[in-house]
Parts: structure tokens; C-alpha cells; sequence
């Protein structure tokens, strides 16, 4: 036998499944390989079964049923039997045929025993022992075809799941596999038919494994299912192993197959309503658990098992890691959940969530599993049905955590009980005084022992501020699972557990990194770009030599000369930059938002933008683009009395009718409006795919900048990057805000534009196309789309190929060395050029359509080229990208990220702060304190230096400074301030009319500059402490 072939490699997984996976035949100590081939099992691939398998079954397993059946049927009982099964799988779908059974002839049938959650039943694990696993391999799975199937698994002669393999040694690998499920594998085939008969396929090769729910042609979706490595994608080597074995050594085996059809796989049922037509449509999918979903859960419900009530937990979750399905899977686990003497772990669990499609999606998964109401309630009505909902001991209770605080009249002393809280996106409010709450009404009387013990010699008011203290404390008789993406430093100290080096780390974790490699998310810093850098490079084009020097200027004027604190101004540039590079992308139907540092500044935005876009008329690049606004309650200008502006106020339909509050995620999601206006809402927990590009007026750090720029990071078909163009913050704060979060390298680089003309002259010098053929090609492509014709793919197809010719006559035979590189040196210039331009046509309007031309024509050459001798690189979504393939620019990108170690959240140092602990702060924090403090946002610094060096340099300051105390020097200073400040009007105009119209921003400032200008003057250290209050949250 060959070793290294992939007949080998199908035959050690099914070796290891019958000797060391539990499967048929059980008990031997050796097994050949060729005993599993489907020839000798009766497959019935009409039926897509095993007759013989399921017949013993049940026959085993409920013999009184079966002698009645019998008795009625006879000898025809078999054919009866299997035939009206059938009906009940296609009927109701296998999944629940397995877990409920049916009923035949008066009598209910199972066909599986799950395993029992305790032990007080031996019968039960009896019945649970006589399931029959059986793997078959080269299956001949479709009655109309000789096609083989590489493995089936079935349980009791019904097939769960199905698998291709594929081996390197032999040139193959799990893409193969995957594309022969989409090309080669019929989904009507009786195997494959979506619910009826297999539940999951996967196609994996010595290193990856990947799975889908559903085969549906060339539009299969796979999920990758691997374990990730070093914080990214793929799987870590194990030695003397195949990386992929924990697919047949872990999941594939007996215990744990049965496990996931019982308690884990599910059908999940969503409405999807059409923003534009209100037509609802209802989406099926078949819910097969991710590797680490599946990790986390049962990694949880061990730990949780072992220790008990009183340890909590922390999941580092990126966003893309289904964190809805792994908290329902998690909370029925913990539902009923018992220890090694069998008494339950948990008498309820509790989920604090704000998410409405959590509730919705726990309450059918769990309902699918113990097929019974009751086990869930959502506390959707008042505090009063929280009281009896706890009153009662439902097993599962959804809340909110905030109506935990008004329960406390509304219900008696509940018995001593053990609690499972699970934290969706646990954040600040888990640590204030509505979690005290929670722990107060839901602790036990090991507290009031405790209480009594410790307190007995204090006074009434000394027990009460005890009993307070301890109820902030751990409880013994809860446990919290906390669920986030972003941990806080104090979410890491409350829930997090401690690693060797003493400090606290998640308990289980799936990184941003592997979210973006697995292509659950996008990288949403790929596309950042700081005003400073976009005005460098707009002006480095307007200035190159080489560029038609009026065209460029005519493109890029607006941007060179703009101001970037004026808001009209920044209006223009945000709505230009949308309309030339944002708007045609995902075919038209491409968002944006604009995230503002204040309530009236959207206001004003709102505004702006309104006006803009009338002023430009009935132009189509103008006129399809509409805007909406979104902040809480009432805004007042100062400087327009008597006038308040609300959301709904602002927001009109196309009938002039308000927009409610509430309605204004659905009529941003209709094609009807494309800019999103925010102030402090939308900026976390808003899913939006269609969103493609930001544009930053805040101070954003830490948290707040990772969630905010995440509501970029959503996945659709056709998406492939995004842009944020930030006006206020500083590209290397952003990047130390996410390498907290994620592991990554940078941004990239600063790009000198010019480099994209080079890249052009490069690729041109090869002479492997011609100017014609170039305008040949986009004279088929530039098309609008109802001139298009089915013939244009080969008159496509025409043009690309006599460059397809010339590059292989670049190399004589498989020898020619020299011709090899040249090859490659053009595919590697060719290459950098797409990408250059598909991030820079962002950026930059070059108004080139030479560029535009080329990128389009050597994109989809590129595809069309012999693949290099090392064999063809993957290339992840083509169906995607070829589906919504765009006429103008689009970003696309391979991923840099790179492991960067863990990044180290700074304890707070005092209440309400997460910053670094620096005793004082230096004079350039002045401007960042007050943006901070009273929710402003100027770029002041240079006043404040020039100010400050001013008033030190005043001779007439500095003779008062030695003779007077403080509270007298500051009479003549306040005078020299207010000249100094008023000199400077004309740059500064801005934050000085506010200084003197702001009378708490005004002392604030005026009393920080005298203690600076004071100490220096009297001799002290220029590093004066800058006051320091409570933060906004």
C-alpha cells in the first residue's frame, strides 16, 4: 500500500473511527479498512439509508412496539416501516425525526437515545449505549450515478454527515474538495437533499477542514472549521499527527457526534424583510457549530461542572463569531447541567442582553432541543413579570439588566438557589450598582451568615455598609459567563482568570485576527486614512510633474484647499469622496456614516449636508444620495433662539411624513437613504453590512475607537474592504487602540501616489497588451447594464487572450529559467498595481482613466493566467467578486495582520478613568481635557503653547508672580490672558468665542492656565497637573 496517497489517508480516519471512535463494528482490536467500503453495508441510495442498520435498531432498542408492529404487519413489516420513515424524514426533517421520533402504526418510534444529563436513570444509558455509529467509505451515493462519496457517517443507519478528502502529497488540497461538492456533487441527489437526509459535509485535506449545511451548486457556502494557530487561521501542527486529525480523533467521535445532533445542531428559521417593498421572506439555515463555538461550550459547561457555582468566566469573542448561537448553546447546557453526585450545577440561568434577536434566536434553538415551552422566558413587559419569572424558577430568563432595579418591592426573600448569569457584551454597566443589585436579590444565605459572623459586634449603619460591601463582592452562589469582544480593564479583572503570570486573561478566546483570516469580518484599518495624510497625498498628485498638471488640478483642487475645521467644507469633502469612490460600490446600494463628537454638531451636519446636496440640484451623482440623522432627545443652538431639533424632526420620508426613532435602522436600510449622520448612537451593536465607508469629527481612543470603526467590519457578498477618512484623530492612536483588541501590524505605510504611475510604465514595458486591446477590453466592460449581452463574455474573454499568449511565450519550455522569471516579474508587478490602485482610488480622485482601465483589464488577466510553477495560489471568493463585479473602483487586498503579542489594557487610576497612570499631565493634554470633559472638539494646541509661552515671557507677570500669592496674581493674569487670547482670534476663532461664551469651559481653562503660568513663574515644574474629574461615559 502506498503511503503517501489519499486512499491512504481515507483509510487510517476510518481505521481510527471503528478501533478508537466507537463506531461499527465495536470491540475490535483490528480492523481492515476495505470492511467499511459501502459495497458491504446495503446502502439504499434511493432511500438514503441503511435498512439493515435502522431495522436492528429499533427492533434492539424497543422490543414491545416492534411485536405489536408484528403482529399487524407481518413479514411486510420491514418495507412498511422504511418507506413510511422516509416519508416522516422528508416530512420533518431528519434532525427532528432523530430527536422526537415518529409515530407509525399507534406506536411512537425513536430513532436515537442521547445521552442523559445524569445519572439516576441506568436504563437510559443503557439505551444510549446500543446507538450503532457506522462510517462507509467510496459510497456510491446517487441512484443515477457510478459517483463515489470518499465517507459517510450515519447513526443508526441514518446519514449525519459526509466528507471529501483531499491530500497535498498528491497535488490536492480541501479547496478540490470543496469545489467538487459545488461542481460534482448534485444537490437533489437523496444524500444531500437540505434537511431530509445528511446534516453537514466537509471537505478537508492533512491540514484544513472546512463544512457546510447546505449544498446549493456553485453558490455553496463553506465555513472554515479549524481550531486557529497563533491567534490566526489554519490549525497548529501536531506532532507525529496530522494537523487536521482532531476532525476524526475529536468531533467525528462517537460521544461527541451524538452530542452535536442532539444538542448542538439546529434549524434556525429568520423572517428577512425587504427594506424598499416590506415583502418578507423566510431564510432556513442549518446551524452546525464553528471549532470554536464548539470549544467554548464545552469547555464552559467542564469548567463549570468541576468548580461549581461562584467561578465566572470571560469569552473573548470577536465580532463575526456567532456569539448569539454559542450563548444559547451555552445557556441550555447550564440549564440542566449536573455535578458528579447529580445534583444540578445551576437552578437557573439568567442572560442580561439588550439584543432583541438574542431573545428570539435562545428561545427557538432551546425550544428545538427540549421541544417543550416554558424553559425560556424573556422578561419583555415590566420589572413584575422579572419578580414572578424568578418567583417561579423558570429555567431560563432573558433581561435586561437594568430592570434587576426595580424588582425589589415586588418580590419575597427567594429560597437559596444557584444562579448561571451569562453577560452579552459585558461592559461598565456589569460592575455599577445594577449588578450590586442583581447579586443582592439573587444571593443566598451563605451572605447573611456571613454577614452575621462578621458584623456582630458593629453598629445597625456599620452592618448595613457591610452588607453592602459583601453584596459587590463574589457570590458563592453565582457564577458569571461574560461575553464580549472589547473586554474593559475591569471586565478582565471581574471575569477573567488568572494565568501563570497572575494576571487575568480570557477564558477562551477567538481573536479579531482569526475573524478577519477566516473572512468573518473585514479589517477595517486597511482603509484608514487621517485627514492630514489624505491632504498630503491630494496635494502630492496636484504637484507631480508627470500628471496633466490642469487635470489634476481641476480633480483635486477642492481638497488641497480646504480647511478642515469648517463644516461646510468638511461637508463638501465627505460628500464628493462618497459620491466618486463609495456610492457605485456593492452595485449602488453602498452606505456611509459620519460620526460627530456632539448632539449639535450632527445637527449642523444634518444640515450641511442638506443644503449641499439641494444646492447641486437634479445632478443624478447628487440628487440619489439622501441623508438621515440620529441622536437622543431635544438640541438647542444658542446662536438660533427659540429653535429645537429632534431626530424624527429631521428625518422626512419621501411622503414629508417624520421618521420615528424606531424606524430609522429599516429606512437606512432601503435604497432611499445612504449617509447616516450619528452623535453618540449607532456606534456599537448596529449591524449594517452595506456600510463601506466612515467618515471620523470625534475623539475617538481605547474602546470607543475599536467599536465605533467595528460597525465597518460586517461581511456581504460583493464587499471586500472599506475606508474611513478621519479628520480628528491620529492614525497611530487608532492603530494602539485595536492592537489591544487584535493582533495586527499597521496600517499601511505612507504610499506616494507616483508609485502608481511607475507600477503602469512597469507593467507597460513588458509589452504584453496594447493600447487597443486595453480600449477593446473596456469598451465591452464599460457597459451600462442593460446594453450588456451575453455574448460579452467571450468578446471579454477575446480580448484578454492574446495577452494570456504573449505572457506564455515569455518562457520557451519548463527549462527556460530566464523566461520563468520574466513571467513572474510581470504577474508580480501587474499584481502590485491592482492592489496600489484599488487602495489608492480611494483616497485620491485621479481622474485617469488610463489607470481605471488597466486595473480592471489586468484584475481579471491576472485570473486568466497560467498559475505559477509552485502551483495556483487560493483565491477565496471568487464566485462573490464575479457576481457583483463593479465598473468603477473597488478595494480589494490580501490581509497583513501579523502576531503582535497580547495587548496590556491600563488599570484605571482613579474612578471612571482607564487611562495610564501618570501621576500629572503634561501642557499638550490641556486641549484633549476639555474636548473630553464638556464634549468639544477643538485642535487648539498650538493657541495654548503660544499663550502660554506669552504670558511667561510678560514682564510685567513676572514681577507680580514674586510678590503676590496666587488668588492676587491672578488679577492682572486674567486681564493678560484675555489680550493674549483675543490676539489670536482670527486662527482660533472657534474655540476663543467659546472660551468667553462657556462660562464653566471658561474657568476651567482660565484657572488650569494660571496654576501653569503661576508655577513657572514661581520656580516650579512646567509639568503641572491638569485637573482630573470623572470622565463622560
Amino acid at each position: 500500500m502506498k503511503i503517501h496517497t489519499e486512499d491512504a489517508f481515507e483509510r487510517l480516519i476510518v481505521e481510527h473511527l471503528v478501533l478508537h471512535g466507537g463506531y461499527e463494528p465495536r470491540d475490535r482490536t483490528a480492523f481492515d479498512p476495505d470492511e467499511a467500503l459501502a459495497i458491504h453495508a446495503g446502502f439504499d441510495a434511493q432511500r438514503a439509508l441503511i435498512p439493515a442498520d435502522v431495522l436492528a435498531f429499533v427492533a434492539d432498542t424497543q422490543p414491545k412496539p416492534w411485536a405489536r408492529l408484528q403482529a399487524i404487519h407481518g413479514a411486510s413489516l420491514a418495507d412498511i416501516f422504511i418507506e413510511a420513515l422516509c416519508k416522516a424524514l422528508d416530512s420533518f426533517g431528519l434532525l427532528s425525526v432523530l430527536r422526537r421520533g415518529f409515530k407509525f402504526h399507534g406506536q411512537k418510534i425513536l430513532l436515537a437515545y442521547f445521552k442523559p444529563g445524569n445519572n439516576l436513570n441506568p436504563e437510559v444509558w443503557d439505551l444510549y449505549d446500543q446507538n450503532r455509529l457506522r462510517v462507509l467509505r467510496q459510497l456510491r451515493y446517487d441512484p443515477k450515478t457510478d459517483d463515489e462519496l470518499d465517507l459517510a457517517l450515519f447513526v443508526n443507519g441514518l446519514p449525519i454527515a459526509t466528507g471529501e478528502l483531499k491530500n497535498a502529497m498528491t497535488g490536492q488540497q480541501a479547496t478540490a474538495a470543496k469545489q467538487q461538492y459545488r461542481q460534482d456533487r448534485d444537490p437533489h441527489a437523496p444524500l444531500f437533499r437540505f434537511k431530509a437526509r445528511a446534516l453537514v459535509h466537509f471537505a478537508l485535506d492533512a491540514d484544513e477542514v472546512w463544512m457546510t449545511t447546505r449544498l446549493n451548486g456553485s453558490s455553496t457556502r463553506f465555513l472554515p472549521f479549524n481550531r486557529g494557530h497563533d491567534g490566526g487561521a489554519g490549525n497548529p501542527p501536531v506532532e507525529g499527527r496530522h494537523r487536521s486529525c482532531y476532525l476524526w480523533e475529536e468531533v467525528w467521535q462517537r460521544d461527541n457526534l451524538l452530542d452535536l445532533v442532539g444538542r448542538f445542531l439546529h434549524l434556525q428559521t429568520e423572517e428577512e424583510k425587504d427594506a424598499d417593498t416590506d415583502q418578507v421572506t423566510v431564510k432556513e439555515t442549518m446551524v452546525f457549530p464553528r471549532y470554536h463555538q464548539w470549544d467554548c461550550v464545552r469547555r464552559l459547561v467542564a469548567a463549570a461542572r468541576e468548580t461549581g457555582a461562584g467561578t465566572n468566566f470571560l469569552s473573548q469573542h470577536s465580532a463575526g463569531s456567532g456569539k448569539s448561537n454559542t450563548i444559547a448553546w451555552v445557556a441550555h447546557r447550564l440549564a440542566s447541567l449536573h455535578d458528579d453526585q447529580d445534583r444540578k450545577v445551576y437552578d437557573a440561568v439568567v442572560v442580561l442582553t439588550d439584543r432583541k434577536v438574542l431573545d428570539q434566536q435562545l428561545q427557538n434553538t432551546v425550544y428545538q432541543f427540549e421541544h417543550k415551552s416554558g424553559v425560556v422566558e424573556k422578561i419583555d413587559t415590566d420589572s413584575a413579570q422579572l419578580a414572578r419569572a424568578l418567583s417561579a424558577g423558570v429555567p431560563i430568563i432573558i433581561s435586561t439588566i437594568h430592570k434587576f432595579g426595580f424588582i425589589q418591592d415586588k418580590i419575597q426573600a427567594l429560597p437559596d438557589r444557584r444562579y448561571a448569569i451569562i453577560v452579552d457584551e459585558a461592559h461598565s454597566s456589569q460592575t455599577g450598582d445594577m449588578a450590586v443589585t442583581l447579586k443582592e436579590l439573587l444571593s443566598d444565605s451563605a451572605l447573611a451568615a456571613r454577614l452575621a459572623a462578621e458584623g456582630e459586634d458593629l453598629s445597625a449603619p456599620d452592618q448595613l455598609a457591610l452588607r453592602a460591601a459583601l453584596f459587590r463582592g463574589p457570590q458563592p452562589n453565582m457564577s458569571f459567563f461574560a461575553f464580549t469582544a472589547t473586554p474593559k480593564h475591569k471586565t478582565l479583572e471581574l471575569f477573567g482568570h488568572r494565568g501563570p503570570d497572575g494576571r487575568p486573561a480570557p477564558f477562551h478566546l477567538y481573536s479579531m485576527r482569526q475573524a478577519i483570516e477566516e473572512g468573518f469580518i473585514l479589517d477595517v484599518l486597511k482603509g484608514y486614512m487621517t485627514y492630514q495624510r489624505f491632504f498630503q497625498l491630494a496635494k502630492k498628485v496636484a504637484g507631480d510633474p508627470v500628471l496633466d498638471k490642469k487635470k489634476a488640478a481641476v480633480a483635486l483642487a477642492r481638497f488641497v484647499s480646504l480647511h478642515p475645521t469648517n463644516i461646510a467644507q468638511k461637508t463638501q469633502i465627505i460628500l464628493e469622496h462618497f459620491r466618486a469612490c463609495v456610492m457605485h460600490q456593492l452595485q449602488g446600494r453602498a452606505k456611509a456614516m459620519l460620526v460627530t463628537s456632539s448632539r449639535l454638531m450632527a445637527v449642523k451636519y444634518k444640515q450641511s449636508c442638506d443644503a449641499y446636496l439641494i444646492d447641486k440640484g437634479k445632478d443624478p451623482g447628487y440628487s440619489a444620495i439622501r441623508c438621515l440623522v440620529a441622536f437622543s432627545g431635544e438640541v438647542q443652538d444658542d446662536q438660533v433662539r427659540g429653535v429645537t431639533y429632534t431626530e424624527p424632526q429631521m428625518n422626512r420620508g419621501s411622503d414629508g411624513k417624520s421618521i420615528k426613532e424606531t424606524e430609522l435602522p429599516a429606512r437606512f436600510a432601503s435604497s432611499v437613504y445612504q449617509v447616516l449622520i450619528v452623535a453618540n448612537k449607532y456606534q456599537t451593536g448596529f449591524d449594517q453590512p452595506l456600510l463601506c465607508a466612515m467618515y471620523v469629527d470625534k475623539r475617538l481612543d481605547g474602546i470607543q475607537a475599536v467599536q465605533t470603526l467595528s460597525r465597518l467590519n460586517r461581511t456581504c457578498p460583493g464587499k471586500e474592504a472599506t475606508f474611513v477618512l478621519d479628520f480628528v484623530n491620529e492614525r497611530d492612536a487608532i492603530l494602539a487602540s485595536f492592537q489591544d483588541y487584535y493582533e495586527t501590524t499597521t496600517t499601511l505605510d505612507e504610499v506616494d501616489p507616483q508609485r502608481l504611475y511607475e507600477l503602469q510604465h512597469a507593467v507597460g514595458e513588458f509589452q504584453l497588451y496594447t493600447p487597443s486591446e486595453l480600449d477593446g477590453f473596456a469598451a465591452v466592460l464599460f457597459k451600462f447594464k442593460g446594453d450588456r449581452k451575453l455574448t460579452d463574455n467571450a468578446r471579454l474573454n477575446a480580448w484578454l487572450d492574446p495577452a494570456v499568449d504573449r505572457f506564455k511565450a515569455l518562457k520557451r519550455d519548463d527549462k527556460d529559467a530566464e523566461g520563468t522569471q520574466r513571467q513572474e516579474a510581470f504577474r508580480a508587478k501587474l499584481n502590485a498595481f491592482k492592489n496600489l490602485y484599488a487602495f489608492l482610488g480611494q483616497i485620491v480622485p485621479f481622474a485617469d482613466p488610463d489607470l481605471e482601465k488597466l486595473y480592471t483589464f489586468g484584475r481579471l488577466l491576472l485570473r486568466k493566467l497560467p498559475p505559477p510553477a509552485g502551483g495556483a495560489p487560493v483565491d477565496l471568493g471568487d464566485d462573490v467578486v464575479l457576481a457583483s463585479y463593479k465598473l468603477k473602483l473597488d478595494a480589494e487586498g490580501e490581509l497583513t495582520l501579523k502576531a503582535g503579542g497580547s495587548g496590556e489594557l491600563p488599570g484605571p487610576e482613579y474612578t471612571g478613568t482607564g487611562t495610564a497612570k501618570p501621576p500629572q499631565e503634561r501642557l499638550s493634554t490641556i486641549i484633549e481635557v476639555i474636548n473630553t470633559r464638556f464634549g468639544t472638539d477643538f485642535d487648539a494646541q498650538d493657541l495654548v503653547d503660544g499663550v502660554t509661552a506669552q504670558l511667561v515671557a510678560n514682564a510685567e507677570l513676572q514681577q507680580a508672580a514674586r510678590v503676590n500669592d496666587k488668588g492676587n496674581f491672578g488679577v492682572p493674569f486674567r486681564e493678560a490672558l484675555d489680550d493674549a487670547l483675543v490676539t489670536r482670534h482670527e486662527k482660533h476663532g472657534d474655540f476663543i468665542n467659546t472660551l468667553f461664551q462657556d462660562e464653566a469651559l471658561g474657568a476651567f481653562f482660565r484657572n488650569w492656565m494660571l496654576d501653569q503660568v503661576y508655577g513657572r513663574l514661581r520656580g516650579g515644574s512646567d509639568e503641572c497637573p491638569v485637573p482630573r474629574g470623572p470622565e463622560p461615559d
